[in-house]
């Protein structure tokens, strides 16, 4: 009976079918709270047939103690930075993920972060439930230029959305989608730093990779337009903290809203977490009902197809699949 490490906790809190197809394969299913760090995956690696996965620290020593024993990764969800892909590839172990599961729900809560900082809901909340009738001035999204670093599926939902709301679009991909950038109205910039310099609302939808970790910092802080509104549903890392907390400090960042941190969760002194006009909430990004059941359906059966010895519906690596374990 193959033995399945499942740690997403998004997938066990919500019921659905991915529960009973799960059951359905007949395998020993372990499960823990993630995103588990490397410390704590390297105390329980090394007795399991396959890991279903979230953000958890799948790190080459990880994978190194897991085998050879480990002969599965199915990712639950689209981002693979938190796993050594070379390590997995090189040790023959496949990789699966899920692309187009979450797309609009990640787009929905972008614009979530940015109406409720450009009407400064959360504080006008508060205010009433502290029995203040204070009532502040907020914008209008109408007209203001929105920067969308990255264009694939969740950022072109988010400029779908903007466009309806007759936002100006400007954005920056490297693989440039001509027909739906006319269609929608997006214009091209040539650089991340002439989206940076001309948007008054910047969005970023890009993966996290060394040349984008700390895209956003004080460099490039220096060169946005004051008072910029900072959207992040991608990557913490993206973020200099430091950088931010101060740029939030000084006015320049009028506000930056993320459902991501470098650090998650963070600690109680987490700088950003006390800085002015800063909203954060904890990876929801994706954490609907409709989403979920998407993304663990897809994870599990991802899961089955290669316990069977078959191709997964998404593979990131080109790791041959094991065979049949059940």
């Amino acid at each position: 009976m193959p033995k399945i490490l499942l740690t997403t906790t998004s997938y066990q809190d919500t019921p659905g079918p991915h529960h009973e197809l799960l059951a359905s394969l007949g395998c020993e299913v372990v499960t823990k709270r993630g995103p588990l760090s490397e410390a704590e995956m390297l105390e329980i690696a090394g007795d399991f047939d396959a890991f279903l996965c979230g953000d958890d620290a799948i790190t080459r020593a990880v994978l190194e103690k897991s085998a050879p024993k480990l002969k599965i990764l199915a990712k639950y969800g689209i981002g693979v930075d938190k796993i050594d892909v070379k390590a997995a590839t090189e040790m023959g172990i496949p990789l699966s993920f899920c692309p187009g599961v979450n797309h609009t729900t990640v787009a929905e809560h972008t614009f979530a972060l940015m109406l409720a900082l450009f009407r400064h809901l959360v504080d006008e909340v508060n205010y009433v439930q502290d029995g203040k009738w204070k009532r502040l001035t907020g914008h209008e999204v109408m007209g203001k230029t929105i920067g969308i670093v990255g264009l694939g599926r969740i950022g072109k939902e988010v400029a779908i959305r903007a466009k309806a709301f007759g936002m100006k679009l400007v954005g920056f991909d490297l693989y440039w989608p001509e027909e739906f950038a006319q269609e929608y109205g997006v214009e091209k910039a040539e650089s991340i730093e002439e989206v940076f310099k001309v948007a008054n609302v910047i969005s970023l939808h890009t993966n996290l990779t060394e040349e984008t970790r700390d895209m956003v910092c004080a460099k490039s802080i220096a060169t946005m337009q004051d008072n910029v509104i900072i959207l992040n549903c991608a990557r913490g890392e993206l973020v200099n903290t430091e950088d931010m907390a101060e740029a939030l400090e000084l006015g320049k960042v009028g506000g930056y809203g993320a459902d991501v941190l470098d650090l998650e969760p963070p600690p109680e002194d987490h700088l950003l977490l006390s800085a002015p006009r800063c909203l954060i909430t904890p990876h929801i990004g994706s954490r609907t009902y409709e989403s979920v059941e998407r993304q663990a359906m897809m994870a599990t059966q991802n899961l089955a197809n290669m316990l069977r010895g078959e191709k997964p519906l998404a593979q990131v690596n080109d790791a041959p699949i094991p065979k049949a374990l059940i």
